[in-house]
């Protein structure tokens, strides 16, 4: 009881020369100051910049926000290749029979590879000349292409149109991520199977 006693009074008198408690206000994430005005800051974000690790201290938020949508319309492409086969079925083909996206680019024959890598490349060195000529394929100029005449004239009307395509970039892309994801580890993602 003795010892009890003692160690009570001496963690209690060791306690008054504790440093005091600090009370700390949540600090905000900090940020490079060009995120403030960039688009892409809406409710699904708090309505707050979202840079959790800090990459806009590494990266040019102008190359990340290309980076972002050209990323976004792969994966809105990728998202229809892999739901179509499991929906609609193959093409009539002699090298790929499966709905299994990712069997399905083991079974491609490489010659197919080898094209879709040319015409990739063709298609870069083409937006490259056209960006040089001051269009653009990344918002900000006048589209390259714009088959359908879809680029509104009025300002406002131009902004919506780059928020909707932003938002469906990046749900995309975690489309893509879910599907990928289930995949490989069944069930990690309430995903459907479209089979």
């Amino acid at each position: 009881m003795k010892t009890v006693a003692s160690l009570t009074i001496l963690a209690g008198s060791a306690a008054a020369f504790a440093p005091a408690p600090v009370s700390r206000v949540g600090s905000s994430v900090n940020y490079a100051p060009e995120l403030d005005g960039m688009l892409g800051i809406t409710t699904e974000t708090g309505n707050k910049v979202f840079d959790p690790l800090g990459l806009s201290d590494y990266i040019p938020t102008d190359w990340a926000r290309r980076a972002e949508l050209s990323n976004g319309r792969s994966a809105m492409l990728a998202t229809v290749g892999w739901v179509f086969p499991k929906v609609f079925g193959t093409f009539d083909s002699q090298d790929v029979t499966t709905t299994d996206p990712i069997d399905a680019i083991l079974q491609a024959d490489p010659q197919w590879w080898a094209q879709w890598i040319l015409i990739c490349g063709v298609f870069e060195t083409w937006k490259y000349k056209q960006e040089m000529d001051g269009k653009s394929f990344l918002g900000g100029a006048e589209p390259a292409v714009d088959y359908l005449k879809l680029w509104p004239e009025d300002a406002a009307a131009q902004e919506e149109l780059k928020v909707k395509e932003l938002k469906n970039a990046r749900l995309a892309m975690i489309g893509i991520a879910g599907f990928a994801a289930n995949h490989f580890i069944p069930g990690s993602c309430p995903v459907p199977d479209f089979a």
